[in-house]
């Protein structure tokens, strides 16, 4: 985003980063951007080039698997504990930021990973099944 890493300073009982820049999107990046999980998948993508560690596919989408529901669990834990990052950015934004940054990873990922649907049509089909909920809610709200 333009910005510089000033500071960082990470321990068992937390941390923080000091930059040049900042906006939402860079303080809200570490709650919606599994790190481990992209990392993982780089190192897959590198392996499987010059390897070929095709046969190991199962073993990468488990693991894979693991590390994002490790992302999510680490979230979760870290979400329940004040962050200055959510006070700044606002608690109701910062929710609607997150979960739909995690929507879009999984929107992204999983069509790329399965190799069974374009991301587009994954984004096509989310779309429309988020619209039909909301005009089914909108339809019972009219009805009261």
């Amino acid at each position: 985003m333009g910005g510089q890493v000033k500071k960082f300073k990470a321990s068992a009982s937390g941390g923080h980063v000091i930059v040049t820049r900042n906006n939402f999107l860079i303080a809200l990046a570490p709650y919606f951007f599994p790190i481990y999980s992209v990392a993982l998948a780089i190192l897959f993508v590198a392996g499987n080039r010059f390897w070929n560690w095709q046969l190991f596919l199962p073993w990468f989408h488990l693991l894979l698997g693991a590390s994002y529901a490790f992302h999510l669990t680490l979230t979760w834990h870290i979400l329940k504990s004040s962050q200055s990052d959510i006070t700044e950015q606002g608690y109701l934004f910062s929710a609607v930021v997150i979960f739909l940054g995690n929507v879009v990873v999984l929107l992204l990922a999983i069509p790329l990973l399965a190799s069974q649907v374009s991301v587009p049509n994954a984004f096509r089909w989310w779309y429309e099944s988020t619209a039909q909920v909301v005009s089914q809610i909108a339809a019972m709200a009219s009805r009261t």
